[in-house]
């Protein structure tokens, strides 16, 4: 059976992955699991438009670590997406190159759309894995990938009219973790005013999504991203982050929400003392805590009004754009 293996890099705002897998006819077969920098390259960028020196050096250290792992792991392609603070950076010309030097790859600066697109393929592809075909949530699904900079949005086939698996619309929105909690939620904790201001910014940005999305299909919704999945752990009780808890769990909307207002209410000091929360996610776990219970009443409030239908609860997911990056590099170069 023909195998290639490659290897994936996403480069967010907050954060920056790696991981190394082979792909055949089967799927993807991790060999290199995923290794996380929170690196905050897009530290200031939504105010500066460009690359912040110290957030550079940062980056450029994870990925100097990450040159030496694929030395070790040779890869037959690489594939270094960034995303949306690399397409707001008026500088990412010096990134591209540094890049470059130090991987001999260029980064693709790929669009909102295509970033929905690869994180959808990522949360999706293993729903078959977990559970058996007459089994399998109700579609359409609609999968929610959670950033620093933005968020994506993005419902796949009812399986009738279009495969589950197929992209059916998605939109971009340039909210995220980072960038509500630097535009607006500058206190510690947070004030009422600023709160109010970026839950209106946040509820503009959906209104918008919801032009291109009809998110009120939704069947399954699909949460992803380290916000996501750190929330998800706070609502499940964990001491301490376990990947394999909270992957696949299903989390109520209600639970959710309770979860999302408290971390929003913190102090950073209070949030230090909760170990799931990554120590670099401090300062802006409670921006993405109100993108994420904006969306979660957004979509169940959409869903509710349009056919009476209720959905109050969401899987939380491990397999976002960086799967979807690997799987999709991997099944192009098989087909060619």
């Amino acid at each position: 059976m023909a195998s290639v293996k490659v290897a994936g890099i996403d480069c967010g705002t907050n954060s920056i992955r790696l991981m190394i897998a082979t792909v055949d006819d089967h799927g993807m077969h991790v060999e290199v699991p995923r290794i996380m920098r929170v690196v905050r390259l897009g530290q200031d960028v939504d105010k500066t438009h460009r690359f912040d020196d110290a957030a550079l050096k940062r980056t450029y250290a994870a990925i100097d670590e990450f040159a030496d792992v694929l030395k070790s792991h040779p890869v037959d392609a690489l594939r270094f997406v960034a995303t949306s603070a690399t397409r707001d950076a008026e500088n990412r010309d010096e990134f591209e190159d540094s890049v470059f030097d130090r991987l001999g790859v260029r980064p693709d600066v790929i669009p909102g759309s295509e970033e929905a697109a690869l994180s959808f393929l990522g949360a999706t592809s293993v729903m078959e894995a977990r559970h058996d075909a007459d089994e399998l949530p109700d579609a359409p699904y609609t999968v929610i990938d959670l950033g620093g900079g933005s968020t994506e949005m993005v419902i796949g086939g009812d399986g009738r009219t279009a495969p589950i698996d197929q992209v059916v619309a998605a939109f971009s929105m340039n909210i995220g973790s980072v960038r509500m909690s630097e535009r607006h939620l500058v206190s510690d904790p947070p004030s009422e005013d600023e709160i109010r201001a970026a839950i209106a910014d946040i509820d503009e940005h959906i209104d918008e999504a919801f032009e291109h999305v009809p998110a009120y299909r939704t069947g399954t919704l699909i949460g992803v991203s380290g916000t996501v999945t750190t929330m998800s752990g706070i609502a499940l009780g964990l001491r301490e982050y376990d990947r394999d808890t909270v992957d696949g769990a299903r989390i109520g909307f209600a639970e959710a929400s309770e979860t999302c207002d408290r971390v929003l209410r913190m102090t950073r000091s209070q949030r230090r003392g909760y170990p799931v929360i990554h120590p670099g996610r401090i300062d802006v776990i409670g921006g993405g805590a109100l993108v994420w219970d904006r969306v979660l009443r957004r979509i169940g409030d959409a869903v509710a009004e349009h056919d009476g239908r209720t959905l109050n609860s969401y899987v939380a997911s491990e397999h976002g754009l960086l799967d979807g990056i690997v799987l999709d590099l991997g099944r192009r170069m098989l087909n060619d």
